[in-house]
């Protein structure tokens, strides 16, 4: 009797274990059906106008999972349902999309990025850290001191180097001989007096170079308002005044800018360029 009262316990609390485990089933395993069903390792690409989308971050905000896309902007991640992922690199703005069922359920998400603009503040840029008044800027300009081959004690430095056309006004003027027939061939038939014209030519032609030399064409554009293309013109229109050679000749760089924003000025109006 005793064992008949035993096994009918037992069937009895088997019954009842069976109940609650099929409560706790139909209770949880929906939850744990919807886990399953909604976490997924998430493919999709990004892309832009641009092209290069190489090595983009992808980042999981919610799970703190990361990934980087390739050469052309494919990438994988695990994702779950509402988490956020976050999308950015140097040359694009930053792009957020939170992972939503259909997202999910299509197994590819693609996501465009848009370019990044960069916007820098305003800066005014002055050559030589000139302020445009030329007045001002004379006074606050310092020669420094010369650098030469004499100053340096280099050897030959005092020795100046002609230039050819000044070798052969030499030769064309100089002979051997008591009667020396080169300068009088020369001289009759007008080749020595060339000669002097084209020495002459070269020496203004080598004042302008060295006034080039100075300054920069942003000095000439900027300061004295020529315009680049008539730059060769305006330096044309000075080296035939004899003062301009004068001035050039004494090296003195504040004289000559000095010199030059007055021959501008009359230049400009000559030429109608105000």
């Amino acid at each position: 009797m005793h064992d008949i009262k035993s096994i009918r316990k037992r069937s009895i609390a088997f019954q009842l274990g069976t109940k609650v485990l099929f409560v706790v089933f139909v209770v949880f395993a929906p939850k744990v059906e919807a886990q399953t069903l909604f976490t997924n390792q998430l493919e999709g690409r990004v892309y832009s106008k641009d092209g290069d989308v190489a090595a983009t971050h992808v980042l999981n905000t919610t799970s703190k999972k990361a990934a980087i896309t390739d050469i052309n902007g494919f990438f994988s991640i695990t994702a779950h349902l509402s988490d956020t992922l976050v999308f950015s690199a140097v040359q694009y703005k930053r792009r957020s999309i939170v992972v939503t069922s259909e997202i999910l359920n299509s197994k590819f998400l693609q996501v465009p990025l848009e370019e990044a603009m960069t916007e820098l503040d305003e800066v005014i840029v002055m050559p030589y850290n000139l302020t445009g008044d030329m007045a001002a800027d004379l006074k606050r300009m310092e020669p420094g001191p010369i650098v030469s081959g004499s100053t340096l004690d280099l050897p030959n430095a005092g020795v100046r180097v002609i230039s050819q056309s000044e070798r052969k006004l030499h030769e064309a003027t100089t002979g051997g001989g008591i009667i020396p027939l080169f300068p009088i061939i020369n001289g009759i038939s007008g080749r020595t007096k060339m000669l002097k014209t084209r020495v002459k030519r070269d020496q203004k032609y080598e004042r302008t170079q060295r006034v080039r030399e100075f300054y920069s064409d942003s000095l000439f554009t900027a300061e004295l308002k020529i315009p680049e293309a008539k730059i060769s013109d305006f330096m044309y229109f000075c080296e035939v005044d004899t003062v301009f050679q004068r001035i050039v000749d004494s090296r003195d760089q504040i004289k000559i800018l000095e010199y030059m924003g007055k021959k501008s000025a009359i230049y400009r109006e000559n030429n109608e360029l105000e």
